[in-house]
This record gives structure tokens, sequence and C-alpha cells, in this order.
């Protein structure tokens, strides 16, 4: 469960704050969901490398912390210097100028603190740049994907398939349509749209489809949809809403998946790009993120320009009627999973972390 009482989580690090370095501290962001699950996969990682590593709510004195929000990481940046603590985070999105207040206050704690920062992780060539106009060295700037449990997101069988579409209440023959991601502001219902995230376009894109294809259906999944729910049920779409507690109970959903879309404005990853070819899902996403570079179009997957809703609905008919592309897809999309898993990925972590822990 998140910590959300600050009494406790300030008792809680103040006393993970006396404790001596051990390692590396990976510090998640305690909203039970897609950085903590990241936070979780690092941890595992650097452990399969021989690397004493733990979840922590905050670093210890003289150590090293990945702070899974750059936020947290930024916010506190005098805090963990006074601590000595070598800092490291990710920086997937946000670009000053756009939409929102908290990218132009997080850009700009980050270059006047550029020098206290030891690494930063990102995801695609444009937010590499765009960090490195700030000053920081181009040797702390390393891009490591949003990676994907390859073992835990697979293609489900035929049986699974029906279970989990019978568990759900899913039609037989609906043509079933995923998006996981939050999409709302806040944390609560999310009436408010999240722009960035696109779920406008979504929307548009999904009442295209629909007009040839009566049969679609939305499953949904994450925090804060209240917005694409209420658009939903005035369009009479209809959909499922499962609001998980744990990431870690995701593959499962995409079981009963036909497709997924990504209409986000900004991304640095998503993680959904990777989960949905893993599991032969086709992908249609914006350019947006590592969706931009992973994603060759046509092959394991569909691109389309942000905002361009009538070019998403195309590219999901498409993707939905012509099932001899998706058998190739599934073969292209397994490989790159594969390539971008948190296994694979494990030299270039090993290669952001060197110089600051002990070498093996």
């Amino acid at each position: 469960m998140p910590l959300r009482n600050p009494r406790v989580r300030a008792i809680l690090s103040q006393i993970h704050g006396w404790l001596p370095a051990r390692g590396l501290a990976v510090v998640g962001d305690g909203a039970g969901w897609a950085l903590d699950q990241d936070a979780r996969e690092l941890v595992r990682t650097m452990r399969r490398c021989g690397h004493r590593a733990s979840a922590r709510f905050a670093p210890a004195r003289h150590g090293v912390a990945f702070f899974a929000s750059r936020e947290q990481a930024i916010d506190q940046m005098g805090r963990w210097r006074r601590m000595a603590v070598s800092v490291c985070m990710p920086y997937y999105h946000g670009y000053p100028g756009w939409g929102e207040e908290s990218f132009n206050r997080v850009y700009e704690g980050f270059r006047r603190n550029h020098e206290y920062v030891a690494r930063v992780q990102v995801t695609h060539a444009r937010m590499r740049a765009y960090l490195l106009e700030t000053g920081i060295s181009p040797a702390k700037v390393h891009t490591i994907r949003i990676g994907v449990d390859a073992a835990a997101f697979r293609p489900p069988t035929p049986d699974e398939r029906v279970a989990v579409r019978k568990r759900l209440g899913i039609p037989e023959s609906a043509l079933v349509i995923g998006s996981f991601q939050k999409d709302g502001v806040g944390w609560g219902e999310g009436l408010e749209p999240k722009l960035i995230k696109g779920p406008d376009i979504l929307l548009r894109a999904l009442a295209l489809v629909r007009t040839r294809m009566p049969e679609l259906f939305l499953l949904l999944s994450g925090p804060a949809r209240g917005y694409v729910r209420h658009e939903l049920t005035a369009a009479h779409i209809p959909f499922v809403h499962v609001n998980l507690s744990d990431y870690r109970e995701m593959p499962a959903l995409y079981h009963a998946l036909d497709a997924y879309v990504v209409a986000s404005r900004q991304e640095g990853g998503p993680k959904a790009v990777l989960e949905s070819m893993a599991a032969g899902v086709p992908i249609v996403s914006t350019r947006v993120g590592q969706a931009a570079e992973i994603i060759l179009h046509g092959q394991n997957g569909w691109l389309a320009d942000v905002d361009d809703a009538e070019a998403i609905a195309h590219f999901t008919l498409k993707s939905l009627g012509d099932r001899a592309w998706l058998a190739a897809y599934q073969r292209h999309a397994r490989r790159t999973a594969e390539e971008n898993a948190y296994e694979a990925q494990a030299p270039l972590w090993m290669a952001f972390f060197d110089g600051l822990l002990p070498r093996l």
C-alpha cells in the first residue's frame, strides 16, 4: 500500500538515514504503481549482477541512491547533498513550456543542480539531447529503455485467453483494445484529463474505430481513469476498468486484448509498448519516447503522429483486420521485447553505476 501519511514517511526516512551505506538504495515513489515496479526490477537486476541492492524509503548517508521519482531527487537535492548521497535518477519526459507547470520546476531544478547528480537514465535520444543543454556531462547521461519482464509478459494460450475474458465479463466476440496508463490528473478519480497522455485523442480514435467495428470493447486499467470512463459511457462504448492494487498483476490483462493503443503527446516509454510486444498484442502508438525508436512501423507495431486520431484509428483497424500480418508481427515483436528484457539490460546498468558502486 502507498505510504501517504507524511509523518510515517518522515519517520521511516529518518530511520533509514541513520543506517550505514549498504550498496545501492533504490527509492520508489510509494504509489504502488509503475515507478515502484521499476524500482523492484532495478533491485533484482543489480542483485543478479552481484551487487548489494535494496528497496528503501530513503537512502543512507554516504550511499548511492537511484530515485525512481525524479521529483523527489530534485526537490530534496539539498538534503541529499548534506547526506553525501550519490544521486541517480530517471528523466523520461517533461519538456518545459509544455502543459504542466511541474515540468518547468523540475527542469529548472535539474539545470541548477546537475553537477550534484551522479547519473541520469533517459530512454530516448530526444531527452538525452535536451538534458545535455543544461550543461551536464554527457558521461553522466545513459540511455536505458524502460524494460520488460519477458517471462511474465508472454502470449496466452487459447484457454488462458478465454478464461481471462470470462473472468472480466468481456463478450467472447468482442474486439478488445487495451489502455492501461494513468491519464487523469492526481491520484483520485481523475475526472480532469492529463492531456500529455492524450486521453482526448484516444477517445477520438476509438470513436472512429467503432464506426467500422461495432464489436469494439475497451479494457482499462491504471489509476485516475475517470475522464476516459465518463466519455466512454457518454459515447456508449462498452468497457471494463480493472483497478489493480499491484502492477505485478498486469500481465494477465494483456491476455484479453486484440490490440493496445497509446495516444500520448509525450512519454518516456511507455511501459505498455514492450509489454504488448512481449505478450503478442499489436501495438499502435504515437511517435513518443522510446516507442518512436523501438517500433519499426509495420513490422513490430504501428506509429502515428502526435494528435493524429485518424492515423491511430487507421492502424488499429489494420492490426485488427490483417491476421496474416499478426503472425509475423508476433515474431518480430517478441524478439524486440527479449532484446529489451530486464536481464538483457544488465550490462547497461553495470555501466550506469560504474565508478559509484564497488567493482566486482
